[in-house]
């Protein structure tokens, strides 16, 4: 367990710059914890001390609906070599959203206290936390301020090599009609010239041409491949553009329904005030 405790602390990019011997400190300092699926492990809105890796499993990082007919909006998965609550061990705030396990899983635990305890031994394990810190900080403002929206087509385009834009071209024309006219034609032309016995180069069985054909066949295999693999490619950045413009529209409508109950709260606290203190001068009034 400690070996594998060990490999999995090396993939987070947290403790990425820690030598082996940190590491080990580290996880002397590891609490180790097996959940079952469906478990909460942090919930938003709680004081938060403690920082978790994930070792086996699968976790959920959620923001919890504000409404009772509302869904909890999904910000991430995480899995083996995962970490969240770090924030946590510098700070007692409230926790940004809730956690809860997909998968049976296995967590280990730093606590505030170990983690203070640890990087007083270690002016490298500072530097290097702090670094990843600041990095997801920087990439969670970025995701909030710049637009998500963006032409991954264009992009995309623009990077081509003229061996891409070859193995796209060919892909589209043999999947026309005008190749297939082309190719017929091409058959028929040279069957009849090749029955004619004045200038037949290549008589029946057409060698020549099946080799011709052959290699056709050869060379647009490996074009085609390269043209759906690209396609492939850029499929994913449009998912990962959509997942990005989903999540900041899921973000920027949870902030406005949040804003927008507060505001409600405002106004019926402000008329409940405007009619308790008419009720008072009506009152005033009639003793008068």
């Amino acid at each position: 367990m400690v070996m594998q405790i060990h490999a999995e602390l090396k993939r987070v990019p947290l403790f990425k710059g820690l030598e082996d011997r940190d590491i080990n400190a580290l996880i002397d300092r590891l609490m180790v914890r097996r959940l079952p699926a469906g478990q909460m492990i942090v919930s938003k809105g709680n004081l938060g001390s403690s920082m978790f890796v994930i070792l086996e499993g699968t976790v959920r990082i959620f923001l919890p609906p504000t409404a009772p007919d509302e869904t909890p909006i999904v910000l991430k998965e995480l899995s083996s070599g995962g970490f969240f609550g770090e924030m946590a061990l510098l700070e007692r705030e409230p926790r940004n959203a809730s956690v809860e396990t997909i998968s049976e899983v296995v967590l280990g635990e730093l606590s505030r206290e170990g983690f203070v305890d640890f990087l007083q031994g270690s002016s490298d394990a500072i530097m290097a936390m702090l670094g990843e810190m600041s990095g997801r900080l920087r990439a969670t403002t970025r995701l909030l301020e710049i637009p998500a929206a963006r032409d991954v087509n264009r992009e995309s385009d623009e990077k081509l090599t003229w061996g891409q834009r070859l193995a796209d071209r060919v892909a589209q024309w043999n999947g026309s009609w005008s190749f297939i006219a082309l190719l017929l034609g091409l058959t028929g032309l040279w069957c009849a010239f090749n029955a004619l016995a004045r200038f037949s180069f290549d008589p029946y069985p057409y060698q020549f041409f099946n080799l011709f054909l052959a290699i056709l066949v050869a060379l647009q295999g490996p074009l085609i491949m390269m043209s759906q693999n690209r396609q492939s490619v850029k499929e994913r950045l449009h998912a990962e553009t959509d997942y990005l413009v989903n999540l900041q529209n899921e973000i920027g409508i949870a902030q406005i329904l949040r804003e927008l109950t507060h505001l409600k709260e405002e106004v019926f606290l402000r008329e409940l005030g405007d009619n308790r203190a008419r009720a008072e001068a009506s009152s005033a009034t009639r003793r008068d």
